[in-house]
């Protein structure tokens, strides 16, 4: 949920069922409103300067679902995007909140050597397939639903009334909660399996 300070809460729900969570959604009376492909960017300093103080900045292209497709490569894929910075998340919360402040970007190959000259490069890169909800009653409440590499999650943002209420009524408790970012739950994943942490990339494109 955006205020005038421009801070978001959130949580993630893991899904276990995407075929039965998509039914309980579709109970809830939710409108589907687009479903799109995303590839992103996380830039940082060769020290991890960001990361280490817990802030975020990522450029976000959005693409059609629906088609098979290669990643855009920026150098020659001249795409809108969004550039995202996000402030340190709040500790001792269900919820995560943090400050989150977004940029329309027209050109996203632009932006690479405004970034090298900033001395940020980019450390990690990430894709999912997003299915964007409604609910007629709670319009400001985002429901997203990720399909990522490492597994399908349920993403609640909006205010903490709203998200505890749509989490009920999808048969979720506080207990199921997840305020892990992508990259944690991508590294976590990764050293289940024994393998080290690079990109979140579909190995075989989605449809």
């Amino acid at each position: 949920m955006k205020s005038h300070k421009n801070y978001e809460i959130e949580i993630k729900l893991r899904v276990p069922d995407p075929a039965a969570l998509k039914q309980k959604v579709a109970r809830l009376g939710a409108r589907r409103l687009r479903r799109v492909h995303e590839y992103n960017i996380l830039y940082d300093t060769e020290r991890r300067d960001l990361f280490r103080r817990g802030r975020l900045l990522r450029l976000r292209v959005e693409m059609k679902a629906g088609r098979r497709q290669a990643p855009p490569r920026h150098s020659n894929r001249h795409l809108p995007g969004l550039l995202t910075y996000k402030g340190p998340a709040a500790t001792e919360s269900r919820y995560k909140v943090r400050q989150e402040v977004e940029v329309p970007v027209r050109d996203s190959a632009a932006i690479e050597p405004v970034m090298q000259a900033l001395g940020l490069r980019p450390w990690f890169r990430y894709e999912k397939f997003r299915t964007t909800y409604r609910l007629p009653r709670l319009r400001d409440l985002h429901i997203e639903f990720d399909e990522t590499p490492v597994g399908a999650f349920l993403e609640l943002e909006g205010a903490p009334s709203a998200i505890d209420q749509t989490a009920r009524l999808l048969g979720y408790s506080p207990k199921d909660f997840i305020t892990a970012s992508y990259w944690d739950l991508y590294v976590q994943e990764r050293r289940r399996r024994g393998k080290p942490a690079r990109n979140m990339l579909f190995t075989r494109r989605k449809k």
